[in-house]
């Protein structure tokens, strides 16, 4: 990975965070160590949701979602992403989604 596109990654973590603050959450970016530590989402902020956030002009969400299902332990897997000047957009599984909304898993 190029250092340009390790900085657009650190500038999408930092959106995400950002944008959870605005919300009233405690968002922040974890520590990253090149990738290797398999546990630490890139974002946190939101209680039992383990946060990737992928910041690219091609969208691979099986792949990021496989990554965030490999990382997430006992949290809820979701993905935050965005192309250059698009909004973000969530993606998690249909079966966590449902049951956060109807109460039957908290996060």
């Amino acid at each position: 990975m190029s250092k340009t596109q390790r900085e657009k990654g650190k500038r999408g973590e930092r959106e995400v965070a950002a944008l959870l603050r605005r919300y009233g959450l405690a968002g922040r970016r974890t520590a990253q160590y090149c990738g290797n530590t398999g546990d630490a989402s890139d974002v946190v902020g939101i209680d039992g949701m383990h946060i990737e956030v992928k910041r690219c002009e091609r969208t691979e969400i099986g792949k990021w979602m496989a990554q965030a299902v490999h990382d997430c332990g006992d949290n809820v897997p979701v993905v935050f992403h965005r192309r250059s000047r698009e909004a973000w957009l969530v993606t998690l599984n249909a079966e966590d989604f449902l049951k956060i909304i109807t109460g039957e898993k908290q996060c």
